[in-house]
């Protein structure tokens, strides 16, 4: 984060990557100090049983999750048109990628500021409900049963929002496979890469392609899983918080 700020100040006009992968550490950094904030030790510390902190948390995790989530497609999207053909469609927006990039960003904090918010309304400390009336999330914080439609409403919109975003990356990792192979066919008869005991460039770049998507739609799914089975249960323990944090930090 400290270098993309001071390429911002040193570079009056900093490269597209250099805002993705600075609004990403931004991001990262909010969520773990939003996971040590969650747990139990600074709670107690803090005496979390109060609306406004139980808020302001909850909030906060759910709308730097979703950032991430979406800038991390954005980046993908963004290395397909880097390395995409000129005189392909998505040649077309390499010169104009630094003014897509910023309204990209901004349409991204507008939808996980506005698809999270309704956490500032039905997300309560556990002291100021009954236990027959909350969803709770661990040990402090609660999720009023009586908003619980409209919770379940956004978080339907939120899944639609993470669906495209992944489903964008998907698309534009395959892209980027598709581009490499073909590149690496044109070039094989030029550098005699079928004799070559290493392996080339371009399978290795696929390889970790394939490898980093594969691993983040994973976890992408093992959290979706838990969110949605938990929700629908009515339970979320401190166990089940405690490895959804792991997942999505991870």
């Amino acid at each position: 984060l400290l270098s993309r700020i001071l390429t911002l100040f040193l570079d009056h006009r900093p490269k597209p990557h250099d805002l993705l992968t600075g609004n990403l550490a931004l991001v990262h950094i909010l969520m773990l100090l939003m996971t040590v904030f969650l747990s139990p030790g600074p709670f107690e510390s803090l005496r979390f049983q109060n609306d406004v902190k139980c808020k302001a948390l909850f909030y906060l995790s759910r709308v730097m999750r979703g950032l991430s989530i979406c800038t991390t497609c954005l980046l993908s999207m963004l290395q397909a048109v880097t390395i995409s053909p000129s005189s392909s469609w998505l040649g077309r927006f390499k010169q104009k990628s630094r003014r897509y990039v910023i309204h990209s960003l901004l349409f991204s904090w507008f939808l996980c500021l506005s698809f999270s918010s309704n956490l500032l309304f039905s997300t309560v400390a556990v002291s100021n409900v009954t236990q027959t009336q909350e969803l709770s999330f661990g040990n402090y914080c609660s999720l009023s049963s009586a908003r619980y439609l409209r919770w379940s409403l956004f978080f339907l919109l939120a899944l639609l929002r993470d669906v495209s975003f992944v489903g964008s990356m998907l698309l534009s990792s395959v892209y980027m496979v598709t581009l490499l192979f073909r590149h690496q066919r044109r070039s094989q008869h030029l550098h005699n890469m079928s004799l070559s005991p290493s392996i080339s460039p371009e399978k290795r770049a696929t390889q970790i392609i394939l490898l980093l998507v594969s691993f983040f739609v994973v976890m992408y799914w093992v959290d979706l899983v838990i969110s949605s089975c938990s929700m629908m249960l009515l339970a979320y323990g401190p166990v089940v918080l405690g490895v959804q944090r792991l997942v999505v930090n991870v």
